[in-house]
């Protein structure tokens, strides 16, 4: 697209969101908590204040620790309005650096390695599949296996028209579970829970669709990874204001043998993502040059100011290229030493 059609493009949408801004912020925020969602302590602590650092849409958020269980959620959270709002054009301005193909295409198939040597699936669904490239993948290691896709997005639909599901589901897990219910021996949840406005809500809806003995996968933001505390609001795994919930893996594990669950798996190096001062790096860059062509700025972005952008990041590259290094040089021994940002626990339904 060349720069003159994606000027087009943001200025076409800039009247929508300016009106949107005009009623304020403060109407996308529900009521602040005296207590934690998971356990009911009234025992919070401010974890993070921060501003949207991947787009820089209008707004303030905050992350409150829960002292008694250590639950993260966004407090106050954002009204289903404040979800729709933050997540629309949510690739738009993004600077995060993402993970090779190679990569992908590794990560995939260990995922669908793990599971398959506990019980090679028959059918297996896919929570937010998005355009369905996990399934396409797995299924160059579970070749008999067939699998579905599940996603808001309309991504689902294109993974559906290449072939990569058998079926797509568009809309949420909690309202799918019903007529989805018993029809698969696994479900996988990738980086989903904490975009849950209720993250148990979406267990017993994978319980539901599973039929006995069927295993859940789930790979989510491990709160209690080092570089948390050490990048503080550079983190990109905070991931505010889109993250809800950050649930600490002894929590979740409770929870899962709570519906009846037995846990049969936890990795914590595997799922690692090696990005976290790559992001950091690019995040904290981001806010300090010249800001982007983006509809929800009230003015459009001169030519010269989009070419110094441009001419900023160049600058940089040798310090991101440095960053990413150190993240894949140092993977081997930050994810046993409590660096992990990601864990992976797998669960088996019972009766």
């Amino acid at each position: 697209m060349t720069t003159d059609a994606v000027a087009h493009r943001v200025a076409a949408r800039r009247s929508v969101y300016l009106a949107e801004l005009a009623q304020g912020t403060e109407r996308f925020h529900e009521p602040r908590r005296t207590d934690c969602p998971w356990c009911g302590s009234e025992r919070l602590r401010a974890r993070l204040r921060t501003a949207d650092l991947v787009q820089h849409k209008p707004g303030n958020f905050r992350l409150d620790r829960c002292g008694d269980c250590g639950h993260c959620f966004q407090n106050p959270r954002l009204t289903p309005e404040g979800l729709a709002f933050y997540r629309r054009d949510a690739r738009e301005g993004s600077v995060l650096p993402r993970l090779s193909h190679a990569r992908v295409r590794a990560r995939a198939h260990g995922r669908a390695r793990a599971l398959g040597a506990l019980d090679e699936p028959e059918c297996w669904l896919d929570v937010g599949t998005g355009a369905a490239h996990f399934p396409a993948l797995a299924r160059q290691v579970l070749p008999y296996t067939s699998f579905d896709g599940l996603d808001a997005g309309a991504g689902v639909l294109e993974g559906l028209r290449r072939g990569r599901i058998e079926e797509g589901h568009r809309g949420s897990l909690t309202t799918l579970a019903a007529p989805l219910a018993g029809r698969y021996d696994a479900l996988s949840m990738f980086h989903t829970l904490q975009h849950a406005p209720d993250p148990r809500a979406e267990l017993r809806a994978a319980r539901t669709v599973l039929r006995p003995g069927g295993h859940l996968m789930i790979e989510a933001p491990d709160p209690r990874c080092r570089y948390a505390r050490l990048l503080g609001k550079w983190w990109a795994s905070y991931g505010q204001p889109r993250h809800l919930h950050l649930v600490p893996l002894a929590n979740l594990r409770v929870e899962l043998e709570r519906l009846g669950f037995t846990v049969v798996g936890v990795e914590r190096r595997a799922p690692h993502v090696p990005l976290d001062l790559a992001s950091a790096v690019a995040l904290f860059v981001n806010g300090r040059i010249p800001a982007p062509d983006v509809p929800w700025r009230a003015k459009a972005v001169s030519p010269l100011r989009l070419r110094l952008r441009q001419a900023a990041w160049w600058a940089t590259v040798p310090l991101l290229v440095l960053a990413r290094t150190l993240d894949t040089l140092l993977c081997p021994l930050l994810t046993r030493t409590g660096f992990s940002n990601t864990y992976r626990i797998i669960a088996r339904r019972g009766a």
